[in-house]
């Protein structure tokens, strides 16, 4: 069983989640750049993280999406709104994260 529409759930790169109620699957294909100030370290910019997902349903398309910057959501085709709530993990300074090691936390609203 998939989420629901307005539930939040976490994917890992190449997982996919079908949501509940819809003909709508997604999945997490990359993360494509993470410029993201580390945690640790003062940044006058908070950076940003591109995350490509494939939108699976009458008809299949590619977004990126981003965080915390514009758009941070997309209008698939079917017309569900998809939202990147959260990217983990948080960089750290001297740290680089295995393309393995993220988690992406999405939510579809109508």
């Amino acid at each position: 069983m998939g989420p629901t529409l307005g539930q939040a759930f976490t994917l890992a790169p190449g997982e996919s989640a079908k949501i509940r109620g819809t003909s709508l699957s997604l999945q997490f294909l990359r993360v494509s750049s993470d410029s993201r100030c580390p945690a640790d370290v003062v940044c006058v910019q908070a950076g940003d993280a591109i995350v490509h997902v494939r939108a699976a349903g009458t008809v299949t398309a590619d977004y990126e999406l981003h965080t915390p910057g514009q758009p941070r959501a997309v209008v698939t085709p079917i017309g569900l709104r998809t939202e990147l709530t959260q990217l983990q993990p948080y960089p750290l300074s001297g740290r680089t994260i295995p393309s393995g090691d993220y988690r992406a936390t999405l939510v579809v609203t109508r």
